[in-house]
């Protein structure tokens, strides 16, 4: 009896302990996506006057969808941020891992997630649903304020130092910098003849109501050839 109340204290208190530590990652990630909403948005406020001078009218525009999601529009183009509610260990094979910082202390893998995905305009002005969407950067955040990215080129290759980087509002203005630069240099290519050299009476049917053939920046290509 005295071994299972000794057990039963532990797991307490292994709950609790567990549990406070991932809510204080979640609370931490949580004001972290909010300034970068501020970010964002007052990104955009100051920068709308400058697209009224365009040949043709250009959407440039900030959108809080809610608690975990915002949007940020800008001409054919959308990038939406995403928060997941929940908290992830960091793999065991990512480099981090191995560094010092972790080691030390192996709570500071625990970390919420920020995702950063690009759109087309078009694909939600004419719902189609059907087209695809690409994951270009993930941030990483640990109860210390402390993140680091994974994602394409300049999201990526730039914010790895996760012992020193220290999420703040500079560093996000960097990350949302960096996301629209990839963006604006990830066009839209042809998809390869053979892959739409066919179509159904259904399909090209649907199509003329509802656009349903699919559209993506890299459809019929491999998205790995952007690393290079």
């Amino acid at each position: 009896m005295s071994n299972n109340l000794s057990r039963t204290k532990s797991l307490i208190r292994s709950i609790i302990e567990k549990g406070s530590m991932k809510q204080e990652v979640y609370h931490t990630t949580f004001d972290a996506f909010n300034t970068f909403k501020q970010v964002c948005s007052g990104f955009v406020t100051a920068n709308k006057r400058a697209f009224k001078s365009a040949k043709y009218p250009l959407l440039f525009e900030y959108n809080d969808r809610g608690v975990f999601e915002f949007q940020l529009r800008f001409g054919s183009d959308i990038l939406i941020f995403y928060m997941h509610s929940n908290v992830f260990e960091i793999p065991r094979d990512q480099a981090v891992m191995k560094s010092s910082y972790i080691h030390e202390d192996k709570s500071r893998s625990y970390c919420g997630i920020i995702h950063i995905y690009n759109f087309l305009s078009d694909s939600f002005r004419y719902n189609r649903s059907n087209d695809i969407g690409y994951c270009i950067g993930r941030v990483f955040v640990n109860r210390e304020n402390h993140y680091f990215t994974e994602g394409k080129r300049e999201i990526g290759l730039l914010y790895n130092n996760f012992q020193g980087n220290i999420l703040d509002q500079k560093s996000i203005e960097t990350i949302l910098h960096s996301a629209i630069e990839y963006t604006l240099n990830f066009d839209l290519l042809t998809p390869p003849y053979e892959n739409i050299k066919e179509v159904s009476v259904s399909e090209i049917q649907a199509t003329l109501d509802s656009m349903t053939l699919r559209t993506g920046k890299r459809l019929g290509f491999r998205f790995q050839a952007d690393t290079e």
